[in-house]
């Protein structure tokens, strides 16, 4: 049996990973609240829940000594968890751009390096990034940036450690999970105070929410993940979703004419938002 572990196991993609490997392999389950604990535990017995929430330091160290206490080498970690801060960057609070970066990059690294002396040789770091680190999406600028951030500092660790160990970026595109809605109330405050900027902010929410709903499906991540596991030698980069291919082409472009292409679109989508 391999161990694997995976946090924001609760939800969306990381739900779906735990239920995948715990069939054959010893998986350390990440939660942040307690109610989850038992839901977790009715997936297999070979599922170990840990408390960690990325907005505490103290979690963070906690929840790698008890998997250091737990077992004396892992496989595969699969780094799944994050949040969204979204809002205009005239108006967003500062507090929240740092918080962004705190959730998806810098906890993130901080819990990789302290489970490094765990990690085997040949083993694997699996980040949920997202088609999002290509670019900047008008609104959610903070979260492109930090999944950004996140790929270039991975991809450094993987160039440094004398270790053998792949890391891999996972790059989706729109996927139909509880992200969506999570974030709408979780950014209500940068919403709701955004004057001069309603429609835009209306556009936002709207669009988020039928993200939940006609976005791609959580699995085909998950049987990506899965196929990357298993493969000896992963790509560092594997982009999923027809939208998250038409990032990765406009990113390719000069940046001025990616900005004229993204406030086109940003204007012709909000002209149909407006007619509904």
């Amino acid at each position: 049996m391999k161990k694997i572990v995976i946090t924001g196991a609760t939800s969306g993609i990381g739900n779906g990973l735990v239920k995948l490997f715990s069939k054959d392999n010893i998986v350390f389950a990440g939660y942040r609240n307690e109610k989850y604990i038992n839901d977790l535990k009715s997936i297999s017995p070979n599922v170990i829940p840990f408390y960690i929430n990325f907005n505490e330091n103290e979690s963070i160290k906690s929840a790698a000594e008890f998997i250091k206490s737990q077992t004396d080498i892992i496989n595969t970690l699969i780094n799944a968890a994050g949040c969204v801060v979204a809002g205009i960057m005239e108006k967003i609070d500062v507090e929240r751009v740092k918080e962004q970066f705190e959730v998806n990059t810098f906890s993130h690294l901080d819990f990789t390096q302290r489970l490094m002396p765990l990690i085997v040789d040949g083993g694997k770091i699996i980040n949920i990034s997202s088609m999002a680190s290509f670019g900047i999406f008008p609104f959610v600028a903070p979260y492109c940036a930090s999944k950004r951030a996140m790929d270039i500092l991975f991809n450094a660790l993987m160039l440094e450690t004398h270790k053998n160990i792949k890391v891999v970026s996972v790059k989706p595109g729109v996927i139909a999970t509880p992200l969506w809605s999570k974030s709408v109330e979780g950014n209500k405050s940068s919403i709701e105070n955004c004057s001069g900027y309603e429609k835009e902010m209306e556009y936002m929410v709207s669009g988020a929410l039928k993200n939940e709903k006609s976005g791609l499906s959580p699995q085909k991540v998950i049987d990506l993940i899965e196929k990357i596991e298993k493969t000896k030698n992963p790509k560092p980069s594997y982009t999923v979703g027809k939208d998250a291919f038409a990032a990765q082409l406009l990113s390719k472009l000069p940046f001025c004419i990616q900005n004229t292409i993204i406030k086109y679109g940003m204007k012709l989508k909000m002209s149909k938002c407006n007619k509904l």
